[in-house]
């Protein structure tokens, strides 16, 4: 028999956006995610809706075809790409290996839409890494290379599903790649990653650290340490010769 439930849309999720909007919240999120002219997020528009808000509404419209998806991720609203990227992390989890290559094969095909550091964050260690797990990891280093700030941030964020496996020679390789980028949210994912390994091996973190300390942006390596014995730390930050601690 056939289903009688109304094929979800795009236009019904925006509805449901908007119907926990907050205007007063979207300021605040304009100005936390450096929406401003010249800003990393230039133009970026705002509904004030929360990421566990946003949860709820992928979860209720996970069936959501491709074609809505892309719509959403199209828009020029940051909470309707991020709920389209959620819709797909839910899809992804639970779809067959078709459907999983089919999303991470789009989701590559649109990154100038995955265009801010939460974007990425809460899709890359799934649609990425987690597809790349047991197959050539290649396609990290042609994004790391990448001229999109966001293409090489979706590089390094993705190694997290290796890391959680106890793989770390990806990341590292990574992160020795982008060790000279110039873009402070590289630094702070390269740090971030760094750190995860360090929670699960500090001894391999040590040692990739060790060489390379003075020349680490010094927000990336306090990030890659914050989890050392304060000690620890600061004989890092002393090799660093930043002068701060």
């Amino acid at each position: 028999m056939a289903s009688t439930e109304p094929i979800p849309t795009a236009c019904a999720v925006r509805r449901a956006l908007r119907a926990v909007a907050r205007p007063a919240k979207a300021a605040v999120l304009e100005r936390f995610f450096k929406t401003g002219p010249g800003e990393y997020a230039e133009g970026d528009r705002f509904l004030g809706v929360t990421v566990p808000e946003q949860r709820r509404i992928a979860r209720r419209f996970g069936e959501l075809p491709m074609p809505a998806t892309l719509e959403l991720l199209a828009s020029p609203i940051h909470e309707e790409r991020l709920t389209a990227l959620l819709v797909w992390v839910r899809q992804f989890e639970r779809g067959d290996d078709s459907v999983r290559r089919t999303i991470h094969a789009t989701y590559l095909d649109h990154t100038a839409r995955v265009n801010n550091w939460d974007l990425v964050d809460l899709s890359a260690p799934s649609l990425v890494g987690a597809w790349l797990v047991e197959r050539s990891r290649r396609p990290l280093q042609r994004l790391a290379r990448s001229a999109s700030l966001w293409e090489r941030r979706i590089a390094i964020v993705a190694t997290h599903a290796f890391i959680r496996r106890g793989e770390f020679a990806d990341t590292l390789a990574i992160a020795d790649r982008l060790i000279a980028d110039r873009e402070d949210l590289i630094h702070k994912a390269v740090g971030w990653m760094l750190r995860e390994v360090g929670k699960r091996d500090r001894a391999t973190l040590e040692a990739f650290l060790g060489p390379r300390c003075r020349r680490l942006p010094r927000t990336m390596l306090r990030y890659a340490i914050e989890r050392f014995p304060e000690p620890r730390r600061q004989e890092f930050l002393r090799g660093h010769g930043d002068g701060i601690t």
